[in-house]
This record gives C-alpha cells, sequence and structure tokens, in this order.
C-alpha cells in the first residue's frame, strides 16, 4: 500500500521523485553502516535500486542517467568490504579486467564532437556493474528467506511504478492508434525499458505467488499484482520484455515440477492450467482495450493486419553494422562507445544499439568473445552443484534475453545474472527440494 501510494503522489507531484532518490540513497547508506552487511543487506538495497530504477527515469528522479548502475557497484562493493567475496570469482575479476581496451581505445578514437565520458559510460557502466555484481554473488551463500526478500524488494518499487503508469494512462483504448511500441502508455518514457522492468515484476510476483504464499491471502494479492503488471507490460506494445517474463515463468514452473515430489506435481499441473485460463483472459481484455491491435503487434503486422518486412523493429540493420565493425577490427574491436558514430558514418542512422552480444563484438573484439565466454558458460556449471537454486536458470534467462533486446541500458540485467551464482540453501540436504507447505 505504501508503494502504491509513492506511485500516486510522485503522479501528482513530480518534482516528489528526486525527494525519493535522495531518501534511497541515504536510508541505503545508513542501513548499510548500521548492520555492516550482516544479513547481506548490499544485495536488498541493490535490489530496491534495480526495481525503481526505471520508474525514478520516467519521473525525473535520477539526476544521472546512469546513476542507478553507479549505485549498485556502491554498495556491492561497501558490502565486499565488510564480508568479502569468493576467492574463486576470478573469472569475473578477468572479464572486468578485459574491458580495459576497449575503454582505452574509445577514449582515444571518439571524434571531437562527442562528449567521450558519457559515451564510454553509457555503453560500459553495464559490463561493469554485472562484474563487481557477480564478484559479490558468486557463491555466496543465501537462504530461501533472503530469496524472498530480494524478490520482494525488487518488486515493491515496480508496484509504484504501474500505479503510476495507470494513473498517467487510465484509458489504454484512447491512445492505441498503431502497433509501434507506445510512449503513452509507458509513461512518457521509453517502452523497451518500462517493458522489461514489468516483465521482470511479472515474473516477480509470479514467484512469490509460487514459492512463498503462506496463506491465501498473500496468493490473492501476489497473483492480483502479477496480472496488473503483466497488463501494463503487455500495452506498452514492446515485446521483449514480457517474452522474457513468461519465459521466466515457464522455467520456473518447469524446475519446479522436474524437482518435486508427486503431490505438489499435481497442484503445479493444476496451477499451471489456471495460469493458462488467466492469461488467456488477461490477453483477451488487452484486445479489447487496443482495439485489436495488440494481436497484430506480436503476429508482427502493421495496424492494418499487413505483415511487415522487418521482424525486429530495425534491430538487424543495427546489429549488422556491430558485426561489420567487428570483422574490420577482430583483434581489440572499434572501441567502447565507437560503435554509434561508426554506424551513423556507414548508415547515416544516429541510433544506439539494442543488442549487448554485438556491442561486445564490435567495441571489444576477440577479447569481447572471450568475455561473453565466462558470462554464458559460469553460470551453467555452477548448475550442475548448487540445484536448490530453483531461480538460477530464470534469472540467467532473463540477462540473456535482455541483452538481446535491451542490451544493458538498465542496472536489471546486470544484477539479476548475477543472483543465479548465488549459493542457495532452500532446504537441508537430507530433504526433498522444493517441499515446503507454502510452495503450490
Amino acid at each position: 500500500m505504501i508503494h502504491a501510494l509513492i506511485g500516486g503522489v510522485v503522479f501528482l507531484m513530480p518534482f516528489l521523485a528526486k525527494i525519493y532518490t535522495i531518501f534511497i540513497v541515504l536510508i541505503g547508506i545508513t542501513w548499510m553502516l548500521k548492520s555492516k552487511n550482516k544479513n547481506n543487506e548490499a544485495l536488498l538495497i541493490s535490489a530496491y535500486i534495480v526495481g525503481v530504477e526505471v520508474f525514478l527515469r520516467m519521473t525525473g528522479g535520477n539526476p544521472i542517467h546512469e546513476l542507478s548502475k553507479y549505485l549498485v557497484i556502491l554498495f556491492l562493493i561497501f558490502g565486499m568490504f565488510y564480508k568479502g567475496f569468493s576467492k574463486n570469482s576470478y573469472g569475473y575479476i578477468i572479464f572486468l579486467l578485459l574491458l580495459i581496451p576497449g575503454i582505452i581505445i574509445g577514449a582515444n578514437e571518439l571524434s571531437f564532437d562527442t562528449n567521450v565520458r558519457k559515451a564510454i559510460a553509457f555503453n560500459i557502466s553495464g559490463p561493469v556493474c554485472l562484474a563487481f555484481s557477480a564478484i559479490y554473488c558468486y557463491q555466496r551463500l543465501v537462504t530461501s528467506e533472503d530469496i524472498k526478500k530480494i524478490l520482494i524488494f525488487l518488486g515493491l518499487p515496480i508496484v509504484s511504478m504501474t500505479i503510476y503508469l495507470f494513473l498517467f494512462n487510465p484509458s489504454v483504448k484512447d491512445v492505441v492508434t498503431g502497433t509501434q511500441s507506445n510512449f503513452e502508455t509507458s509513461g512518457g518514457f521509453g517502452p523497451n525499458q518500462v517493458s522489461t522492468i514489468l516483465g521482470l515484476g511479472m515474473f516477480v510476483f509470479f514467484a512469490l505467488f509460487l514459492m512463498y504464499s503462506s496463506t491465501k491471502r498473500l496468493m490473492i494479492i501476489n497473483l492480483v499484482l502479477a496480472v496488473l503488471i503483466a497488463y501494463r507490460g503487455i500495452v506498452t506494445f514492446s515485446r521483449g520484455g514480457v517474452i522474457t517474463g513468461v519465459v521466466m515463468m515457464l522455467c520456473l514452473i518447469g524446475f519446479v515440477y522436474v524437482f518435486s515430489n508427486k503431490k505438489v506435481r499435481s497442484k503445479i499441473v493444476a496451477i499451471s492450467l489456471f495460469l493458462v485460463l488467466g492469461g488467456g483472459l488477461v490477453w483477451t481484455y488487452t484486445i479489447y482495450t487496443t482495439n485489436g491491435m495488440i494481436e497484430y503487434r506480436y503476429a508482427n503486422k502493421d495496424a492494418r493486419g499487413r505483415e511487415k518486412e522487418d521482424r525486429l523493429g530495425g534491430r538487424e540493420a543495427i546489429a549488422g553494422t556491430e558485426i561489420k565493425a567487428f570483422m574490420e577490427n577482430p583483434i581489440f574491436g572499434i572501441g567502447v562507445g565507437k560503435n554509434k558514430e561508426y554506424r551513423e558514418e556507414m548508415t547515416g542512422l544516429k541510433v544506439s544499439n539494442h543488442n549487448e552480444i554485438t556491442r561486445m563484438l564490435a567495441d571489444h573484439g576477440s577479447i569481447g568473445i572471450l568475455g561473453l565466454i565466462i558470462l554464458f558458460i559460469t553460470p551453467l556449471f555452477l548448475y550442475f552443484g548448487n540445484k536448490q537454486n530453483v531461480f538460477l536458470l530464470s534469472f540467467f534467462i532473463f540477462w540473456a534475453l535482455t541483452i538481446n533486446h535491451a542490451a544493458m541500458r538498465t542496472a536489471a540485467p546486470a544484477f539479476i545474472y548475477a543472483l543465479s551464482l548465488l549459493k542457495v540453501k532452500f532446504v537441508d540436504d537430507e530433504t526433498p527440494v522444493v517441499h515446503r507447505e507454502p510452495a503450490v
């Protein structure tokens, strides 16, 4: 209720978004100094910052565009100062060092008309945030209760943003006229980033519903929030975040099903059927409020129902220029931040990239490939040694899918990726995994 109220108050008095930002930072620092990160408070504070990032951006609360990434890095460094980090996290230290040549090359190759600091920070802050998050989380032992708290801290500010979106755009029907991403339904901000966070929020409250709802009241609250967030995510007309959220949910259901006993499996099947029905109702309602345009959007058609030639909204052309840049500079790449200038020279388009993989190739060359190998292999390798982390694959999938449609514009993919590296202790070794009263 408090966070729903925050969304309403910020809508009525937008200047309070800046006060909200200051409040978050001061409370976070005070809490960290007082607790000395005794119970992984660094993770909780960082989770909250990740959840609130897009809300603060859309309401003008962030004095610096990349502030959330810097704050996540700061609080996790604080956390490591108090509680240390695993000596086996050297893979991510190597990843961090691999970013340096690209930064040096970019600083020397960017044109005089470009703000070098901003160009480099925009492109490198995401990978650096990921590196520090991964170093902090690597094989850090947490409990089921810790995961629950992280999910709650992630989800609460997304509730604020959802309420803000309903107030900003109470009538979807009045503003939807085509099948393109819609800024009106996205709070006047970038639909891609809004969809990404709403997709994450959809998963968060579904996970709380599935795994941590100890009473019927909590089940209803979590389910209602998941539905409301899902609806606002769909009407942004940005598909990436919603599809990612759905895939994460399916992955979690599948994981829990495989490692559950027969009694729990039957409940999961029932819940799955209920979710299909509920999802169908949400989709039907969305079709009504968008005059059928949402069907065309997901079928890759225009407002007249004609098939679009471009399936990814121009992202293929952007990725193509980055692959070309890599082919021309295969060893060290063209340097961090240079790909936007290169693309303008090649195509005349002043657009930023949406794909972190092709950006790494263009900016860092073969060194970028090595960095990507570290990022893809490590969580999957850890999976075989920590199957009690039922969220591992869902978290990893969020990162893998998000960096392909929204790059690392927000702190979310970096931080959520790192959560897949945690060593989670859900139950005692002798107890069957996922056997608990509130689960499903």
